[in-house]
């Protein structure tokens, strides 16, 4: 047990800063019915300003450019790529986020000549190493899911005592709908890329505390099992999230633990598949009627 337990406390890690990302993902699909395969370049785009601006500024200050860099290029991508395709076919927004992921990794690629970039300066305290139950480990570690539960709390607090959270929870209800009550549609959506992009940026300073680079294509593999992780738990649904992030990161630590780690990619995605063949919405999915 003392020899697994570091990787069931990287694993706890590991799984919060996958919910952070994830919640993306299910949030922007309770609403739009939209896949948006740019949000794991959204995160690796937040890792590369972490790097930039930690390197030339104070904490104080960089932290929160990140975040607020982060929530803009969301923002962004939301009003130049998705909005003016409200009302195309889904196929038509699929294929713009899988353009603005392409578009997103050639920009970085541009600015940093293809080179992974050093993180040279870790943020303070959480990168401290320390023990916990005689296993030794960084801060981060304990830090990500207790502030992922945190974040997990107020984010539904917002959506269920805001104006812009109950219009959040009409839109993904019915789209159509909502519109007719006068619900703002476009701020609605706009809100949701915002949250999405600020708990991506979140997720990537914790994310990458642990890697001493950050390259073009380090948003790939993290984006990929978070989506997996708000599939796995029933997309659209934020604990469902939350709890398939957890559920995958510990599964890809323990494995690691044992000595497979060349197995621990696929084990992630044959989990999804055994699980899918199951319960085909997810461990917390409902199953939708189509209106006739």
């Amino acid at each position: 047990m003392q020899g697994i337990l570091p990787y069931l406390i990287s694993g706890i890690s590991v799984g919060g800063q996958y919910a952070l990302i994830a919640i993306g993902y299910t949030l922007v699909y309770g609403i739009l019915r939209l896949i948006n395969f740019a949000h794991g370049d959204v995160f690796m785009v937040a890792g590369l300003i972490m790097v930039y601006t930690t390197a030339s500024m104070p904490m104080y200050i960089s932290i929160p450019l990140v975040l607020i860099f982060t929530v803009i290029l969301g923002f962004a991508i939301e009003r130049v790529a998705y909005k003016p395709l409200r009302t195309a076919p889904r196929m038509s927004l699929m294929i713009s986020a899988i353009g603005v992921s392409y578009l997103i990794q050639n920009l970085a690629f541009y600015l940093t000549g293809g080179l992974p970039q050093p993180v040279k300066t870790s943020i303070p305290w959480i990168s401290d190493t320390i023990t916990l139950f005689g296993a030794s480990t960084k801060r981060v570690t304990v830090v990500t899911p207790v502030l992922t539960i945190a974040l997990v709390f107020a984010l539904v607090a917002l959506i269920k005592k805001t104006k812009i959270g109950m219009g959040m929870r009409a839109a993904a209800k019915d789209f159509e709908t909502a519109q007719l009550m006068g619900v703002k549609i476009n701020s609605v959506i706009s809100m949701t890329f915002v949250i999405g992009s600020f708990l991506a940026a979140v997720g990537a300073m914790l994310y990458f505390t642990n890697y001493p680079t950050v390259a073009i294509t380090s948003g790939g593999m993290p984006g990929l099992k978070a989506f997996v992780a708000a599939v796995f738990g029933g997309i659209g649904s934020i604990p469902g999230a939350v709890v398939g992030a957890f559920l995958i990161g510990l599964c890809e630590e323990i494995i690691k633990g044992l000595g497979q780690s060349t197995f621990s990619d696929a084990f992630t995605f044959a989990l999804l598949i055994i699980v899918l063949c199951v319960k085909p919405t997810g461990l917390f999915g409902e199953k939708v009627t189509d209106k006739v």
